[in-house]
């Protein structure tokens, strides 16, 4: 072994202390805050103190901690929304039906598995609530408004390893509505592929950091999002792995190229995303199904799942793509992509409305 070699392990052993001293002395600020909030919480309920006391201590703090950081007024107040909010019982109730799907779809690991109640919430504050950072939980705080919404991207902050910085382009980017909606469509691939896959793909992707005209090719967007695939990679999931563009599969005497290849690590199968800069065609839907058919004949290993095909169109009819998909035997799914940020209350309508639909129909 190679002296180099011996220099990065330690360096590697250096590196996961360090993050392991970071975790304990964030779990410690996070259990701070949350205990803080529940006592002043309570002196609040308890009509014993009031908006005036809660000064006073913040101003008491300043003189008996001068270097304690977060804790004026405002502060406090922040800690006692934290604690209220996460044990409210709307949110409780939404934490108990929804954290087993979410484990399935691997968005979080718990162990035990828990349903929120009285008696286990220090279980779900300990193995999520403090996997994240006091910044990013005040930006959930504040930017999220239903309880669903705070429960997703709190998960996904713990999964993805997301900074305050990524968090806020992904909630601007409507990303819990974009995937609540991705789920609807994800019925055919569950066919093929053991693992849950809810929460992972979007029925809009958000390309705002691209620079590019409204009007552009195939080969531009390809191209300008490999010059930006860092983004592009956060946009997809870090489970993402790219494998090439312009991903070669031959078929009797002619070359087939496939736009952008991908492999997913959970899923253990390759996602081939075709690009079309138009709204889409049923048509492109059969391109994309005997890409699959290539990839799982002559690239897919024997141990890994049948490959998924994203068909990312510029624009899409959600009645063409139901019809489209209704018949299809791959595992392919339509969406559509956007160059600026999109708007949160039509997505947030159009999810609404497909639950209202649903629950419309479960009735009948």
């Amino acid at each position: 072994m190679s002296l180099e070699v011996q220099f990065s392990e330690i360096k590697n052993l250096i590196t996961q202390a360090r993050n392991r001293a970071y975790q304990a002395v964030n779990n410690e600020s996070i259990l701070l805050n949350w205990s803080v909030g529940e006592y002043v919480s309570t002196k609040l309920k308890s009509a014993s103190w009031g908006d005036g006391v809660v000064a006073q201590l913040a101003d008491f703090l300043k003189i008996q901690e001068p270097s304690l950081k977060g804790f004026d007024k405002r502060g406090i107040y922040r800690m006692v929304q934290f604690y209220d909010t996460y044990t409210n019982p709307e949110f409780v109730s939404t934490v108990s039906t929804q954290l087993e799907l979410l484990e399935k779809s691997n968005v979080v690991t718990l162990s035990p598995q828990i349903q929120i109640n009285d008696n286990q919430l220090n279980v779900f504050v300990s193995t999520v609530l403090t996997q994240i950072a006091w910044s990013n939980h005040l930006e959930i705080l504040v930017s999220c408004k239903t309880s669903e919404e705070k429960l997703f991207y709190m998960l996904m902050t713990k999964k993805e390893r997301w900074s305050v910085r990524d968090l806020r382009r992904q909630i601007k980017a409507s990303t819990f509505e974009r995937t609540m909606l991705g789920n609807q469509q994800v019925e055919q691939i569950q066919k093929h592929i053991p693992q849950n896959i809810t929460n992972i793909f979007r029925d809009t992707y958000v390309f705002e950091f691209l620079d590019i005209p409204v009007l552009h090719s195939e080969q531009t967007l390809r191209k300008t999002l490999l010059k930006n695939l860092s983004s592009f990679m956060k946009e997809l999931g870090n489970d993402f792995l790219f494998v090439g563009e312009e991903f070669k599969v031959s078929v009797g005497m002619q070359d087939f190229f496939i736009d952008l290849l991908f492999y997913h690590r959970d899923l253990q199968c390759l996602v081939a995303f075709e690009l079309k800069t138009e709204l889409f065609t049923p048509q492109s839907l059969a391109q994309i199904n005997f890409y699959l058919e290539a990839l799982d004949r002559d690239v897919k290993k024997p141990n890994e799942n049948p490959s998924i095909g994203i068909l990312l169109c510029k624009g899409k009819d959600d009645l063409v793509v139901e019809y489209a998909l209704s018949r299809s035997l791959n595992p392919a799914m339509i969406a559509d992509y956007q160059l600026k940020l999109p708007n949160k209350e039509i997505l947030q309508a159009k999810w609404l409305e497909l639950i209202e639909m649903s629950e419309n129909k479960d009735e009948i």
